[in-house]
């Protein structure tokens, strides 16, 4: 199998300005908020499904300097011992503290007590985007890395590719990591190339 170029480009670092909010309005305002060295909102628990944008939006929160612990629903019992007692130190330290998961706080099996816990403060689910909101997303994304990609491109992986923004982001990365190394444009023909010989899976 050919060896793909490292990726010699840096990597994006996920924010608040270029997350794609899409039908999450309320929530991103309240992110927002969540932020800001003043104010009362010290917990906040975000859940959807996967690729909805949960971990860009906490590696977000993280890089302000604010606790986060994501996929609590795959936490083991002593984890959620653990993470309770997180709550329990970050309210009595008024600190603040977001936390991701896959779904409702009633609906993971997790401890009673902190499932209470994940109650506290605000509570959203993160809705998927649309087609049209993923085609920004992914258009975005090109232009942050240099790439000169036509929307006929961007409409193609959303045609035959997972459609899921994680994977479509995956194969935007894998992508260009081929046109380096043969030193050709981004183009269709390119992309069915690369899948045919098995680059990306």
């Amino acid at each position: 199998m050919e060896q793909l170029l490292l990726n010699i480009k840096l990597p994006i670092q996920k924010t608040l300005d270029n997350f794609i909010v899409g039908n999450n309005k309320e929530c991103f305002d309240s992110l927002h908020n969540f932020i800001l060295p003043d104010n009362d909102i010290f917990f906040i628990y975000i859940w959807g499904e996967k690729g909805c944008g949960k971990s860009h939006l906490a590696e977000a929160i993280n890089n302000n300097n604010i606790t986060v612990v994501e996929d609590i629903d795959q936490a083991n019992n002593t984890k959620q011992i653990k993470i309770f007692n997180l709550y329990n130190e970050h309210k009595i330290a008024q600190k603040k503290l977001l936390v991701t998961g896959s779904n409702n706080p009633n609906k993971m099996m997790l401890r009673d007590d902190l499932a209470s816990r994940l109650s506290w403060g605000l509570v959203y689910k993160i809705n998927l985007l649309s087609d049209i909101e993923k085609k920004l997303a992914l258009n975005q994304y090109s232009k942050e890395r240099g790439l000169n990609l036509k929307i006929e491109i961007i409409e193609y992986l959303l045609r035959y590719y997972k459609r899921d923004l994680h994977s479509l982001i995956a194969t935007l990365d894998a992508l260009d990591r081929w046109s380096l190394k043969t030193k050709r444009s981004i183009t269709i023909p390119l992309l069915k190339e690369m899948n045919q010989i098995k680059l990306f899976k």
